[in-house]
């Protein structure tokens, strides 16, 4: 990091900030999926419903843009009678978040 004096001010200057940051995480439930994801093998919807208080349609959008995105795999089955639904992160998915923490952690050390 370097820094230029602009008007008495000393500036720091970095490379671009948001380098290295996945847009797919951008939102708050993606992320928030994720980050549950990550530290369990597989989650069943209501669970993850429950967990980051978010309505049935909300959180169905954010589930597919990742499964779209190749980051979580899903799995339909049944408890019983009742259709129970899975989610479970993939390698490439982990590999993903892992490296967007490892920017947002980036980013913060840099503005301190």
């Amino acid at each position: 990091m370097s820094a230029i004096e602009h008007s008495g001010i000393k500036l720091s200057i970095v490379k671009n900030p948001i380098t290295g940051l996945n847009k797919v995480f951008d939102n708050r439930i993606r992320l928030g999926v994720m980050s549950i994801l990550v530290v369990n093998e597989e989650v069943n919807f209501n669970d993850l419903k429950q967990m980051l208080e978010v309505t049935d349609g909300n959180l169905a959008t954010h589930l597919v843009n990742l499964e779209e995105n190749g980051y979580i795999k899903v799995h339909k089955g049944f408890v019983g009678k009742k259709t129970n639904t899975t989610y479970a992160v993939t390698k490439s998915g982990e590999k993903a978040f892992h490296e967007h923490i490892a920017a947002l952690e980036t980013m913060i050390k840099n503005m301190r």
